[in-house]
């Protein structure tokens, strides 16, 4: 038996291609918007580091593999930018829950002639003892400012100095690539938002 082909309504047609055209619409403005930090990947800075830990020895990224890493540049008489930015930490560790195991703040000290390791160390126990404070000499900790694009500086106040800032958090795969860069002002809710993003990527 011979079947007449079948007559699609133009008008149909027409109907099926604009809602088409807009899913593909939607599913593009849902991965444009997927994260709420700055989405960097692939960009050719942020590679990796090697600096001093505080209970010695060198740290790589390669030693958080399996982590979302979150890397913030500071100092430890810093009087409210870098304080925030770890009390930020902390809270993010907590509305991880479960996956706050797999989260890893790490600061790095732009001030390593003031900034020693019992400093540190003392510094990151005020916030979180699970929390990795690194440092190095001036010359490695402007080489790895760079390698980040992190800018610091000396501000004389007096007798002494401050520091000025890149006051940004870089966050890190559990693959370890550089993947978003949070901005100061981002919430903590925002910021867990992202890291259960990339905990949970393939």
């Amino acid at each position: 038996m011979h079947l007449a082909p079948t007559r699609v309504s133009p008008f149909l047609l027409l109907i099926a291609l604009f809602f088409s055209a807009a899913m593909v619409g939607c599913d593009s403005a849902r991965q444009a918007v997927r994260f709420h930090a700055a989405d960097v990947t692939g960009v050719p800075y942020g590679k990796d580091f090697r600096l001093q830990a505080v209970d010695g020895g060198e740290r790589t990224l390669a030693d958080f593999r399996g982590k979302v890493v979150l890397l913030f540049f500071g100092f430890v008489q810093c009087p409210d930018v870098c304080p925030t930015a770890l009390t930020r930490a902390v809270e993010i560790k907590r509305l991880l829950g479960s996956d706050g195991e797999r989260f890893q703040p790490i600061f790095v000290t732009v001030d390593p002639e003031r900034d020693t390791a019992a400093i540190l160390r003392e510094y990151m126990r005020a916030f979180d003892p699970g929390f990795v404070a690194l440092y190095a000499t001036p010359d490695v900790t402007r080489k790895t400012a760079d390698e980040f694009r992190v800018h610091y500086a000396k501000v004389p106040t007096g007798s002494s100095y401050t520091m000025d800032h890149t006051a940004a958090s870089y966050l890190f795969d559990p693959a370890g690539r550089l993947r978003l860069v949070a901005s100061h002002s981002a919430s903590a809710a925002d910021v867990a938002d992202d890291v259960r993003l990339l905990l949970r990527e393939r």
